[in-house]
């Protein structure tokens, strides 16, 4: 199964390995750092200009226009099939 994270991108669920809010990320030292590392790196995916979260995938990081409480959502309700 697959997951939109917005701007036509869908990603398979079975790569995600998580899926955050990036209001939370202001709060967490680590999380700006894993981020910055991974934006130097080339790992970062943008699909806009100011996400509201962020999809951490096996290969991949990307920031999102979808919150991450409705991407929760949509991963929850296939769970829930």
């Amino acid at each position: 199964m697959f997951l939109h994270i917005g701007q036509g991108k869908v990603i398979p669920m079975k790569d995600i390995v998580a899926i955050l809010d990036v209001k939370c990320e202001s709060y967490s030292i680590y999380t700006q750092e894993f981020l910055a590392t991974a934006a130097e790196e080339g790992f970062v995916q943008t699909l806009i200009e100011k996400p509201k979260s962020f999809v951490v995938t096996t290969d991949r990081v990307y920031l999102s226009p979808i919150s991450a409480a409705t991407l929760n959502k949509r991963v929850s309700e296939f769970l829930n099939l």
